[in-house]
C-alpha cells in the first residue's frame, strides 16, 4: 500500500495542531518533566518562532491532517555555523511510512541553505527509532551537550557535518 504525505512549511493555522502533537508524543517517551522541550515557550507559537533568520519548521500532512513536524534553527550559545534539529515529533500513524527520513532531508537541506556547517540534536534514552534515524542520516554521538538549549533532562547528543 502506498502511503502519501506532504511536507510543507508550517503556517500560523498549524500552531495548535503541532502543539498538540508535541504534548502527546513527548510523554509517550517519558519526556514531559522539567528540562524537556515540551515546556519551551515556542511550543504554542511554532510558526512565529521559526519565522526568524536561519530558521525553518516543516509539518507532515497526511489525509489532510498534521501528523508531525520538525525544524532547524541556530543552536543557542554555540558557534554561528551550528544549527539544531528541533522538535521533530510524529504521531504513531506517521511513523514507519518514510516521513522521518523525508523530514530529516528537508531539514538538513534547509540548514545547508542557511549556511550552517554542522547540525546538532539532543534526545533521550528510549527514543530508539529516532536514534536509528539519526544514525542512518549521518549523525554521530557526542559525550556531552553543546550550546545552551535548557533541555537538561536530555541524555543523548548527536552531531553531523553538513
Amino acid at each position: 500500500m502506498l502511503t502519501l504525505f506532504l511536507i510543507r512549511p508550517i503556517t500560523v493555522s498549524d500552531n495548535a495542531a503541532m502543539a498538540a502533537i508535541i504534548r502527546r508524543v513527548m510523554p509517550e517517551f517519558g519526556a514531559d518533566g522539567p528540562g524537556f522541550a515540551i515546556h519551551d515557550a515556542e511550543v504554542d507559537h511554532m510558526h512565529e518562532a521559526y519565522a526568524q533568520p536561519r530558521s525553518a519548521y516543516f509539518v507532515v500532512e497526511h489525509d489532510d491532517h498534521i501528523v508531525g513536524g520538525g525544524g532547524v534553527a541556530p543552536l543557542e550559545n554555540a558557534e554561528p555555523d551550528v544549527c539544531e534539529l528541533r522538535k521533530m515529533y510524529f504521531l504513531p500513524q506517521a511513523r514507519g511510512i518514510g516521513a522521518g527520513t523525508a523530514m530529516m532531508q528537508r531539514c538538513l537541506d534547509a540548514a545547508r541553505s542557511f549556511g550552517f556547517r554542522r547540525c546538532y540534536l539532543e534526545t533521550l534514552t528510549g527514543m530508539d527509532a529516532a536514534q536509528a534515524l539519526y544514525t542512518r542520516s549521518g549523525f554521530t554521538p557526542l559525550c556531552a551537550p553543546m550550546g545552551g538549549t535548557g533541555h537538561f533532562s536530555c541524555d543523548r547528543f548527536f552531531i553531523r557535518d553538513l
